[in-house]
């Protein structure tokens, strides 16, 4: 029997990175097998990946020597960054230039980086139509992965750009919530636009396919989607799903920014320039080519038919 050919996965009991481990341990045919690279490797999602059969190791992207050692031997990496830990563009692009570095020193034959726009190329820092958070960003958390595309010049990667999580519904509160009148509204300041959405299972899918196509995407820039919806789209399939009215509350990005939970500012610029720059964000994240890197790609309305449930609505 053939060797399989390694993918260290960083991130492995995130979202991401989970369902990339996921995705590759439930084929049996996969030419690959998983080294899992976490922080603690005696959590309970951890042993969940062991006991899938990932190898599950301790790594840490502070620690170059670490990522020498995770790397070693492998074929692969997927590399995403944790900027919601720190809220610190610097720390994740630190940790993108380590991840590239000791990428290129292992000889790793192909490289997927999670990364977004750098929205300044699109709204200019002294365009004050955006605010300007922390002195030198719009949207920290996408500016700073898109700046660290610079980092893999010379490595062979692939550049996946994934959209927004529909999980932030069940997780982040951004699922509907009952307003003074008692009735159910999704707020979001995106006008009628449609915003690119994804399931976050489905990211770690589409990286799978993305590994499997090989080295001819190598170099190429990939946004995935399962679904491109305007925020009434959303209502009314979340009042199908959850079989009671739910509206559409538009409101301006300024409001957004206004309700002052932490990184309120940052995804009010986020929203603010998936709504302005529609057209770039939704034809970089092509839901058909999506579907042919993962054929069990779920639409908005698939998936929630299997989370409606798990959506806090009180």
């Amino acid at each position: 029997m053939t060797q399989k050919k390694i993918i260290a996965v960083f991130g492995a009991t995130g979202a991401q990175g989970g369902g990339l481990v996921r995705a590759i341990l439930s084929d049996p045919n996969s030419e690959f097998a998983v080294r899992a690279v976490t922080r603690d490797t005696h959590s309970d999602k951890a042993r969940a990946l062991a006991a899938l059969g990932a190898e599950v190791v301790a790594g840490d992207v502070d620690d170059m020597e670490s990522l020498k050692r995770v790397l070693n031997g492998a074929y692969g990496a997927y590399f995403v960054t944790f900027f919601w830990d720190h809220l610190s563009p610097e720390k994740e692009m630190a940790e993108a230039k380590h991840m590239a570095e000791a990428a290129r020193e292992a000889g790793l034959k192909h490289v997927i980086w999670s990364t977004l726009e750098d929205v300044r190329k699109y709204v200019p820092l002294d365009d004050n139509s955006m605010p300007t958070l922390y002195g030198k960003y719009k949207v920290p958390h996408f500016d700073g992965k898109g700046e660290s595309d610079q980092y893999f010049a010379g490595v062979p990667a692939t550049f996946l750009l994934a959209s927004y999580y529909w999980e932030n519904m069940i997780y982040f509160g951004m699922g509907p919530k009952p307003g003074a009148d008692g009735k159910l509204a999704i707020t979001l300041p995106m006008g009628d636009k449609k915003m690119a959405g994804i399931a976050a299972e489905d990211i770690g899918r589409c990286a799978y396919g993305i590994f499997k196509k090989g080295e001819s995407l190598i170099g190429k820039r990939i946004g995935i989607a399962g679904d491109q919806l305007s925020g009434a789209e959303m209502a009314d399939a979340l009042s199908k799903a959850l079989g009671q009215a739910v509206s559409y509350n538009e409101i301006s990005p300024e409001v957004y920014r206004s309700f002052g939970f932490p990184g309120a500012d940052d995804l009010g610029n986020m929203f603010q320039f998936y709504r302005d720059f529609d057209e770039v964000c939704n034809s970089t994240r092509n839901v058909q080519y999506s579907k042919e890197l993962n054929p069990a790609l779920q639409s908005f309305e698939m998936w929630l038919a299997e989370n409606v449930q798990r959506i806090p609505v009180e």
